[in-house]
This record gives structure tokens, C-alpha cells and sequence, in this order.
């Protein structure tokens, strides 16, 4: 984001005391809200782009496998710390006077970030031979020499994130949104191009250097937002801030570790059912994403800055009525969107993915997987606010030791329901569920003790709310559904779009009305601040 002058079109996160409750946080998780939009339209565009060039095969699994390389990667180096210890410190650094120093600390994070990044990218391009067996030792050894390759060309995009990254921290920590909302957006948008262009002379190849393309430009966009800002390079290892950072994300980097030794064994096990799995458990893994995406991170983004203003223990009361609003605000959009992915999910899968390559075979074992994975949806949309109150008060050890346990009871119940039950990959989708829940439950049993829970703040009386408000949804969704398809609709995606968009209205019409006649006030303040804002009022 800018610095001085503030270019147009730049958001910042109300303050004054009119919009200090669910209508201003309403509105930073909407700026959040808008780039994600964007970002999972052009998702979906990227998804059924790759799902009708490639299918799913033993290729695109394993793609899908060593994808998580870089990933991983960045999150051990760089996304794991963004929200546990980056914004929390940045914030506090987020004023007019400590600009300049704010400038020094982002400029030490981006140094150091160069040289050990860089160190990391060299060994991995090395152990790339060691690598890929450890993802995908269940398939062929023609490909696990492909991921080898693969591995080979994407890994140098861990720099270009590892570089962005940073970027979205610093413009969070000041609550500006608009750029780092840019970022995703520009992500897939790169894919897209460079995965069109290169797809008939790269074969799979093209989706690992859509992977460079793609987080160059999510890089190039958070720039613009520099305008302003004083950089240097500065390997000051010791400022008082980094330190901080330092020994808030040590445990955090435990927490990550278990949790991608647990990626990692979820698609090695995977790997030893069908060649097809991973590309199945993967498409469906990105429908779940949609609402998180959406939902629950727009908003827990938007409310972490203000929590790790809020001291606590000095301020409980006010500390619980910032979390309970964000809380609330994921709840009673999380929780219809369950609903109606549930109703509306093989349509959905079948207007995505199901052309050229990606068959009707494909579909239905996507949307198998798809049920499972939306048993646990809920309880993931709460589990990340409820990470970040904790990180937002400099807690980052409760979060990992509850993270461990939870991918511990993954480890345990996914190997047996995968092969001793005969599920194979759908066992690890249900153990996935469980690990959420788990998760998600014990999360809320330790803010409980911590906090005093939150008796009083709406939360449950909002969940119960939505989930009566969901009925009507589901309803008039499921009834659209059997009506238009008996329908003389045109053959093709034209008439799949026709069923989507058509039950997708009426079932967000429903659940409008549900919730207007119950009165869930969140949504009201929702409206009320999109209100405001088309009609520029005060």
C-alpha cells in the first residue's frame, strides 16, 4: 500500500467510533472479501482450464503432489509467521511516527529473507531426486521421475513468494487491504495466461512454469503499494522487533513442521490407492477452499490488527467484543455456504471440471470426496479466527501444541480408514475431518479457560440462527435443482451454468429471507456498511 500521499482508490480500516463494531470490521474483511472474489473467480477459470487440458491422471497428481514443495516451503520460511508474528509486531510499529522505523524493520525481514531463501532454492533444486519419492512413492517410477522435474522447475517461485509475502504483512499490519488483495487475483490470473500458452508445448511441464508466471505477477502488484517507502538492505539480525519475531514464530515453525510432515504422509498414503487420488482429493479440496477463502480468512485478516492493538488482559471485555464479531461474521456466512455446497456441489464439479479430459468418472469420485470434506468445513472457518486471537496477543504456543495433537490424531485414524476399512482415499478425507474438528473443538475449549469464553457475546444464539436461516436454502435450492433438471435446458456448460446460477439464487433468496424473519443482526450490519458506502453517507 501507499505510504505519503495515499494514492486513490486506497482503503483503510475505519476507526472512528461509528464504525468501530461489525460494520467497519465488515468492511476491511469486505476489501479482503473483494480480491479473494476475484481471486476464486479466476480460480474457478484455472481450475477448469488444467481440469479440460490435463484431466485427472498419474500426471496431475503428481503436480498436485509436488505443488506443496514450494509451498511448504514458504510457509516454514515466511507464510507461517506472516499472521502468528509479522502483522502482530508490524502493527504495533503502524503509526505515523514510527513509519520510518517500520521502513528499517520491513527492510531487515526482505535482506534476510533474500540470503536464506536463496540457500533453500539451491538445496532443494539439489535433493530434488530424494524429494518426490517421499510424495508419491505409490506411482510409477516414469512418474516420480517426472516430479523430479517438475520439483526442479517450480522451486525458484519460493523467493518470489517468500518476497510478496512480506509485502502483504507490511501493508496488513497498516490496514490497508487493497494491494495484498490485488495479489491473489494477479496470481491466477499469470497461471492462466502462462498455462494457455505453453500447454501444448510443455505437456505437464506448463503447470510448473504457470507456477513461476503466477507468483511473479502476485509479486509485481504489491510494488505500486511501496510508493513512498525507504528501503534499504540491512542484515541488523538483533533490531529489538525482528528478535520478537524471531521468538514468536519458534514455536509456530514446530506447529508447521508436524503439520506438513502430515501433507506429506496424507499424499504419500494417498498415492498407494489410485493414481487419480490425489488429483481428486485436490479439486475437491479447492471447493472447501472457496468459503475459507472468502469467509473465514477475509475476515480473520481483517480483525487481527485490531486484536493485537487490544491488550487482554487489561481489556477482556472489548478484546471478546472485536473476536466475537469477527466470529460471529464467519459464522453466519460459513455455515449457509456449507449448506448449499452440499446441495449444489456435483452440479458445481460437474460445470468446473467435468470437460475434455476430466470425465464423468472423475466427478463422481471428486464429489465423494467434496461430502466428506464439508463435515469438517465449519469447524475450520472457526478454528482460524480463533488461531489468530491468540497469535494477536502474543500467544503462539497454544495454537501449536493444539495443531500437533490434532495432526497426530490425523496420523492415527487416516491409515486405518484408508486400508483396513476398504475407504481407500476417502478415508483420508473423513480423517481430514476429524483432524479439523478435533482441532477446531480443543481450540475452543482453551479460549474458554483462557478468555472466560464467550457467554453472552451472540455466538451461539448467531450459529443457531444461520442454521435455521439454512433451511429455507436448502429448500428452494434442492427444489431449483430437480426442477431444472427435468428441464429443456441447452446441452453443454451453458446449461450447467444455467443450473448453478439459477439454484445458487435461490438459494442465497432463501436464506436472505430466513435470515431477515430471524433477525441476525450480523448481516445487518453487513448491509448496512455496503449501504453506506454505495451511498457515500457518513
Amino acid at each position: 500500500m501507499t505510504t505519503d500521499p495515499p494514492v486513490s482508490g486506497s482503503v483503510e480500516l475505519p476507526t472512528a467510533p461509528a464504525r468501530s463494531g461489525s460494520g467497519g470490521l465488515a468492511l476491511a474483511a469486505g476489501i479482503n472479501s473483494l480480491g479473494n472474489i476475484a481471486s476464486r473467480v479466476l480460480g474457478l477459470v484455472r481450475e477448469a482450464v488444467v481440469a479440460g487440458l490435463f484431466g485427472a491422471s498419474g500426471a496431475t497428481s503428481v503436480f498436485n503432489a509436488v505443488s506443496q514443495v514450494p509451498k511448504i516451503t514458504y510457509e516454514l520460511l515466511v507464510g507461517g509467521m506472516l499472521s502468528a508474528a509479522l502483522v502482530p509486531v508490524l502493527s504495533e510499529y503502524a503509526t505515523e511516527e514510527r513509519q520510518r522505523e517500520l521502513e528499517r524493520i520491513l527492510s531487515i525481514l526482505l535482506s534476510i529473507a533474500v540470503l536464506v531463501i536463496l540457500a533453500v532454492t539451491l538445496a532443494l533444486e539439489l535433493l530434488a531426486p530424494w524429494i518426490t519419492p517421499l510424495l508419491v512413492v505409490g506411482l510409477s517410477d516414469e512418474l516420480i521421475a517426472l516430479g523430479t522435474r517438475l520439483v526442479r522447475i517450480v522451486v525458484p517461485a519460493i523467493l518470489i513468494y517468500g518476497l510478496s509475502g512480506l509485502l502483504q504483512a507490511y501493508h496488513y499490519a497498516r490496514s490497508r487491504f487493497v494491494y495484498p488483495s490485488m495479489g491473489a487475483p494477479a496470481h491466477n490470473l499469470g497461471m492462466i495466461v502462462a498455462i494457455l500458452a505453453l500447454a501444448g508445448r510443455l505437456d505437464i511441464q506448463a503447470l510448473a512454469v504457470g507456477t513461476l508466471a503466477a507468483s511473479t505477477t502476485q509479486l509485481l502488484v504489491q510494488l505500486p503499494g511501496l510508493r513512498g517507502t525507504r528501503l534499504k538492505f540491512d542484515l541488523n539480525w538483533r533490531h529489538p522487533a525482528v528478535r520478537r519475531i524471531g521468538v514468536l514464530y519458534a514455536p509456530v515453525l514446530l506447529s508447521i513442521v508436524i503439520q506438513n510432515i502430515g501433507i506429506v504422509i496424507d499424499r504419500n498414503l494417498a498415492s498407494r490407492t489410485v493414481e487419480e487420488a490425489i488429483t481428486w482429493m485436490a479439486d475437491a479440496t479447492f471447493l472447501i477452499q472457496l468459503p475459507l477463502g472468502l469467509v473465514s480468512m477475509a475476515i480473520s485478516l481483517a480483525v487481527l490488527p485490531r486484536l493485537s492493538q487490544i491488550d487482554a488482559r487489561v481489556e477482556l471485555v472489548r478484546f471478546k467484543q472485536t473476536f466475537s464479531q469477527g466470529l460471529r461474521l464467519v459464522l453466519v456466512v460459513i455455515i449457509p455456504a456449507a449448506v448449499g455446497l452440499w446441495v449444489l456441489g456435483r452440479p458445481i464439479i460437474e460445470l468446473i471440471f467435468e470437460h475434455g479430459a476430466f470425465t464423468a468418472l472423475d466427478t463422481a469420485a471428486t464429489w465423494r470426496a467434496l461430502r466428506f470434506y464439508l463435515i469438517g468445513l465449519p469447524f475450520a472457518a472457526i478454528d482460524l479466527p480463533l488461531i489468530f486471537a491468540f497469535y494477536a496477543q502474543k500467544d503462539t504456543v497454544t495454537p501449536v501444541v493444539v495443531g500437533i495433537l490434532a495432526v497426530l490424531l490425523y496420523l492415527a485414524v487416516g491409515p486405518v480408514l484408508a486400508f483396513r476399512t476398504g475407504l481407500g482415499f476417502l478415508g483420508l478425507v473423513i480423517a481430514n475431518s476429524v483432524q479439523l474438528t478435533a482441532h477446531a473443538v480443543l481450540m475452543l475449549i482453551v479460549f474458554r479457560r483462557r478468555f472466560a469464553g464467550l457467554r453472552g457475546y451472540g455466538v451461539l444464539r448467531a450459529s443457531a440462527k444461520a442454521l435455521l436461516a439454512s433451511v429455507p436454502l436448502a429448500i428452494l435450492t434442492w427444489g431449483s435443482l430437480l426442477l431444472l433438471r427435468r428441464a429443456p435446458l441447452p446441452a453443454g456448460s451453458v446449461g450447467e451454468a444455467l443450473i448453478v446460477g439459477v439454484c445458487s439464487l435461490a438459494g442465497v433468496a432463501g436464506y436472505l429471507l430466513g435470515a431477515r424473519w430471524l433477525h441476525i443482526e450480523d448481516l445487518d450490519a453487513v448491509w448496512q456498511t455496503v449501504r453506506r458506502k454505495l451511498t457515500g453517507a457518513a
